[in-house]
């Protein structure tokens, strides 16, 4: 890798084309993966790679004057000092407010790089060029502003937000619910069965941590295996069963766990005490993001998850 300060103005020149060229991809990346939750957002972010092109077709004019049509490869990555950024617009689903603070990001270190770039040439048209451009990307955000003010009315931000939370709430809240009540409540009745005809904790946790451990994996794989998003919009089902299958295992080691206590008493109050928790967690989420009246929501879950539990000490005492 290079160091900044032994660049030459026609490295500098080359790497400043290779960065505008980039960041006009970054963009257009950008613009595709909104275009269809987002269509508003998307069309602003195709205005800004329009403008990194017509920044690219000023400085290839000026290289190709000073230096003729050979143009070195050197890209960010090849110069230190460059923030190293993650391919965000490679990931899908995108997140709208995450874009809009990666791509201001990429605005300040472009005007950052040009300020710097334009202290170390000499070449008077070269700096005025660079000067220029370090100011156009400070305006950028007026540039986006105006965008903004064409695309994105009022109405059209009020529906992207929804959409936004709709796609949040299908990709990582409706999963996490599922795997949490199933893991929650379905572990309870092996749980306490083996409690309360053992009277054993160590040999209670086992059970617990079988149980809950099986569960996440099984319902991991069976969110992930019954839609692949692509109709339903529900995103990469990878996550989906990951988040399902995690939420599952952790709603059964919760009230597992209390078993490492040695106290056969104890370790079951503690665990009827985080039933207790979980239960108000679920009708919690199921209140907040499902829009489920809170008594409803509580009525539902407790009534089921008193049955299970009634069913594993009837079990485990019989």
């Amino acid at each position: 890798m290079k160091q900044f300060a032994d660049l030459t103005e026609r490295e500098i020149l080359a790497l400043a084309i290779s960065s505008e060229e980039e960041d006009s991809r970054i963009y257009h990346g950008f613009a595709e993966g909104l275009a269809e939750p987002f269509p508003a957002s998307a069309a602003v972010l195709s205005g800004m790679a329009e403008e990194e092109v017509r920044h690219r077709g000023r400085l290839f004019d000026l290289y190709r004057e000073k230096f003729g049509d050979y143009l070195p490869l050197i890209r960010r990555h090849d110069v230190t000092g460059f923030i190293k950024r993650k391919p965000l617009w490679l990931t899908r689903p995108l997140g709208l407010e995450e874009v809009r603070k990666y791509v201001l990001g990429m605005e300040k270190e472009a005007a950052r790089f040009y300020r710097k770039a334009a202290e170390t040439t000499r070449d008077a048209s070269i700096r005025e060029l660079l000067i220029s451009l370090a100011e156009e990307e400070d305006r950028h955000d007026s540039l986006a502003g105006q965008l903004t003010a064409k695309h994105l009315t009022e109405r059209v931000k009020a529906g992207e937000a929804d959409s936004e939370r709709r796609a949040f709430v299908l990709q990582y809240v409706q999963p996490g619910l599922v795997g949490l009540m199933d893991g929650s409540v379905s572990t309870l009745a092996p749980l306490f069965a083996a409690a309360f005809a053992t009277h054993k904790p160590f040999e209670t946790f086992l059970v617990g941590l079988a149980a809950s451990v099986g569960a996440g994996i099984s319902m991991g794989f069976a969110e992930a295996l019954s839609d692949d998003g692509s109709l339903s919009g529900r995103g990469s089902p990878w996550i989906r069963g990951g988040v399902c299958g995690l939420m599952t295992a952790v709603g059964g080691l919760g009230h597992t766990l209390p078993y490492l206590i040695p106290d056969f008493y104890v370790a079951t109050v503690l665990a009827v005490a985080v039933v207790i928790v979980e239960l108000g967690v679920i009708s919690w989420v199921r209140h907040r993001f499902m829009d489920t009246p809170w008594l409803q929501a509580t009525f539902q879950i407790a009534v089921g998850g008193a049955l299970v539990f009634a069913a594993g000490i009837l079990i485990g005492s019989a």
